[in-house]
């Protein structure tokens, strides 16, 4: 049987499967039995390749990467014209794109690197469409936009989602706070900060095997039945101290226990706003459900479709031909890049406001990481720095490497004699 029906099959069992006490072990087995099964599909030679192949291996330039992730002919390569002086085909057909197109867009100061994927299709992460190889770029991006069609149902959405999280992308979450340390010997150590609603502490401790009497008298080992040690079997780890600072659920215990998953940043563009009427942005929106129903008259009018969307978090209406709030998008993709521009002040000259230092938010914005963004020899000749902005309270203020700059801060380096 091949990976794919595999996975199907495990996906199947756990739809028809009814979640209550007696069925959370099993449940949490199958979903550690998924989780495994599409990581060696991933990574399956064999199935395709899940690193980048012929026109997907763009070399990483700029500040920050983005990339552009939808269905086909949803307007992508028209985004990137529109933001870029990339002309990227786009036609009325679908698979007009079927290599990464990479582009630039300067905003703030920032270099931003834009790709323009091939469209996926559902079952991409099974390999379908060259699915592999679009996912396998997405994941090494800084943040992505996934590009929606207005005249379609709002469930492409959740297709694209499903997709991406087959393949360990966490889209607009954070990593849980689980650390899992493997031992040689010792059993399961178990240690929670907070209260548990999906898992309990009895339920990751793994029960001493003892002996239990068949129907016909037979002594057996008790079998684990508890959902997280169901996932620590299904892994085969017998002792381990596992340490959950957070309300964690089974998946986000797996998603520990891989460590590969990227957690990054998503804005869900809507784009082809332009082929709405007035009539239909006051019309129901396509998969969504109708404003309740209210005795009065005013109040029982339907909301216009556009204050439906922006509502909703992560969202950004755009028109890529006409160029609609396509400022405002950029603006949403910087907000949640996490950028932090810093300003350089040579001795006895103005600012070089043209040209700031751009510290991405995975890292904290210090003194001392600045230092190293501008070259690594500086830090050691570092002997205090001089800030103008907002993180001080004096302008200028005399720092150490250990500051905590804010965004649009000046500073000036002092080094040793």
């Amino acid at each position: 049987m091949s990976l794919v029906a595999k996975i199907e099959d495990i996906e199947s069992e756990i739809a028809r499967t009814q979640i209550n006490k007696q069925t959370m072990a099993h449940l949490c087995s199958l979903r550690a039995k998924l989780a495994k099964y599409k990581r060696e599909l991933v990574a399956d030679p064999k199935g395709g390749g899940g690193g980048p192949g012929e026109g997907f291996d763009v070399r990483a330039t700029g500040d920050a990467r983005v990339g552009f992730v939808g269905f086909p002919s949803v307007g992508k390569s028209t985004l990137l014209t529109s933001l870029t002086d990339v002309a990227s085909e786009a036609a009325s057909y679908e698979f007009t794109t079927l290599t990464c197109i990479p582009g630039i867009k300067y905003w703030k100061g920032a270099k931003i690197q834009l790709l323009d994927l091939p469209g996926i299709i559902e079952g991409a992460r099974d390999g379908k469409g060259r699915g592999r190889q679009v996912i396998a770029v997405a994941r090494t991006c800084s943040c992505l936009i996934i590009v929606l069609d207005a005249m379609k149902d709002i469930a492409q959405k959740k297709i694209i989602e499903r997709e991406l999280e087959g393949v360990g992308i966490r889209l607009n979450k954070q990593p849980p706070d689980i650390r899992v340390e493997k031992k040689v010997s010792g059993g399961i150590n178990f240690a929670a900060t907070c209260k548990l609603t999906h898992l309990d502490e009895d339920s990751i401790k793994a029960p001493r095997p003892g002996p239990r009497l068949t129907t016909h008298g037979r002594r057996r080992l008790a079998s684990p039945t508890h959902p997280r040690h169901a996932i620590l079997t299904e892994y085969r780890i017998m002792s381990a101290t596992v340490r959950i600072n957070c309300d964690a659920t089974p998946d986000d215990l797996i998603d520990a226990i891989e460590g590969n998953r990227v957690y990054m940043p998503c804005v869900y563009a809507l784009n082809k706003i332009d082929a709405i009427t007035m009539e239909e942005r006051r019309a129901r929106p396509a998969g969504r459900p109708s404003p309740p129903s209210s005795p009065h008259p005013l109040s029982a009018r339907p909301l216009p479709e556009l204050d439906i969307l922006d509502q909703i978090p992560h969202y950004c209406p755009i028109s890529s031909h006409y160029q609609w709030n396509l400022d405002g998008l950029m603006d949403m993709v910087f907000e949640y890049l996490s950028m932090t521009r810093v300003y350089t002040k040579p001795k006895g000259q103005m600012p070089d406001y043209e040209a700031p230092v751009i510290i991405r938010g995975s890292q904290k914005p210090t003194v001392e990481v600045f230092c190293k963004k501008i070259h690594r020899q500086l830090i050691h000749d570092f002997k205090y720095g001089w800030v103008w902005g907002s993180s001080v309270k004096f302008n200028p203020q005399k720092v150490g490497k250990a500051h905590l700059l804010h965004d649009e801060d000046v500073l000036q380096i002092v080094k040793k004699i």
